[in-house]
């Protein structure tokens, strides 16, 4: 079967959001631009990683090319996308590697996630659109919208379950067998 590129060079939207009760929830990366709409998941971890990895690029080159680009500072992000998934949620399919980098020529920030490679394959490197290789979602955003995707994925990922004050394991409702408390069963 041949590679699926899906490519969003000017996304009206391009977030983290889940799907399900917190402990149980899938989280999915999701980019919209007109009436395309690509949804694959991603585990918690790998969101997390793309949001600090985000602002660290930008970040990086904001200091080696200022002044002549404007590029906001982590938290100077004035309206972030708070709504909810669009619908309907189709997973494309479900992301095994992930690669960042800075477009000069645009300006712009570029994401890529790669399928999870079955046969043990390479995962291609960044723009390479050869036939060959897995699916791929490639977004292109503008300095300010990848700060609010970075923030948006940071409180979607903090707004699941508390973390024990003694282990800093997730603590669910029924509470958790803590092993920094000896196997007490800790209450949420």
């Amino acid at each position: 079967m041949a590679r699926q590129v899906f490519n969003f060079t000017e996304p009206e939207r391009f977030v983290v959001g889940t799907v399900g009760m917190p402990g149980e929830r899938t989280f999915f990366l999701q980019a919209r631009q007109g009436n395309s709409i690509t949804s694959v998941v991603i585990e918690k971890t790998q969101a997390l990683v793309l949001a600090e990895r985000t602002d660290q690029l930008l970040d990086e080159v904001r200091q080696t090319r200022a002044p002549l680009l404007e590029i906001p500072d982590a938290g100077e992000v004035g309206a972030v996308d708070l709504a909810p998934l669009d619908l309907p949620i189709f997973e494309e399919f479900r992301v095994g590697a992930m690669a960042l980098g800075w477009d000069e020529a645009t300006a712009k920030v570029v994401i890529e996630a790669h399928a999870v490679a079955e046969d043990g394959g390479e995962v291609p490197e960044i723009a390479d659109d050869d036939v060959d290789g897995v699916d791929t979602l490639r977004v292109w955003l503008a300095p300010d919208q990848a700060r609010g995707f970075a923030e948006r994925t940071r409180a979607v990922v903090a707004a699941g379950r508390p973390p024990c004050p003694f282990c800093n394991q997730p603590l669910d409702p029924q509470g958790h067998i803590c092993p920094r408390a000896n196997g007490y069963r800790r209450r949420a």
